[in-house]
């Protein structure tokens, strides 16, 4: 029986100044002026909290789901499964994430606590097979969440629309983080085929 692959690959990306658990504000105000943003799998010492420091690196962590052929196009949401190791808080080292999901969270730290940063994710129009086939990258949705989280996420629900969208505000001097849960709508009827797209997560300050 032909399967249909569909895969949407999640950039790590973090960014910083050169000179330089859930949703909660805490004061991050000490050190120079800094930008920090983590998806997925990454490069940090020890927990914030407690003097851990942020680093760059890490690969590329995948969400992917497969869909059988007698499902196809039936437009009942399937989930998607992401392969990053990462479920823990760097604020603290708690459990926030579940086995599946992308973790996503850092901070702007500036000297005037009036200023924000802007998350914001940018995805091409489409996922597309190796043959040239695409299937609209409006598919792909997720849902924010957050172990032991009550109230809305820092990092709202939502699904791409292809091009470069506004997430979320980092407000200065606080700690953000969610754990999104990807699915795929399921709503076209592709042909058979592996089809995968890249999208890129950017903290960005005036």
């Amino acid at each position: 029986m032909p399967i249909r692959t569909f895969a949407v690959l999640a950039l790590l990306a973090g960014l910083s100044w050169s000179s330089v658990a859930d949703a909660f504000t805490v004061n991050i105000n000490s050190g120079s002026r800094a930008l920090y943003l983590r998806v997925g799998n990454g490069v940090f010492t020890g927990n914030y909290s407690n003097g851990g420091t942020p680093g760059s690196g890490g690969g590329i962590n995948t969400v992917s789901v497969t869909v059988p052929s007698a499902s196809l196009g039936n437009s009942t949401p399937l989930a998607m499964t992401g392969n990053a190791s990462q479920i823990t808080s760097n604020w603290d080292g708690y459990a926030f994430c579940n086995t599946g999901q992308i973790y996503i969270g850092g901070f702007y730290r500036y000297y005037y606590s009036f200023y924000s940063a802007t998350l914001t994710v940018t995805a091409p129009a489409d996922l597309a097979s190796p043959a040239g086939d695409r299937i609209p990258f409006s598919e792909i949705s997720w849902t924010s969440s957050g172990n032991g989280d009550s109230g809305a996420q820092p990092i709202p629900s939502g699904s791409f629309t292809g091009g470069e969208q506004v997430l979320a505000s980092f407000p200065a001097n606080t700690w953000r983080e969610s754990c999104m849960s990807f699915r795929y709508a399921n709503s076209s009827v592709a042909a058979a085929g592996v089809y995968s797209g890249r999208v890129t997560y950017t903290l960005a300050a005036p």
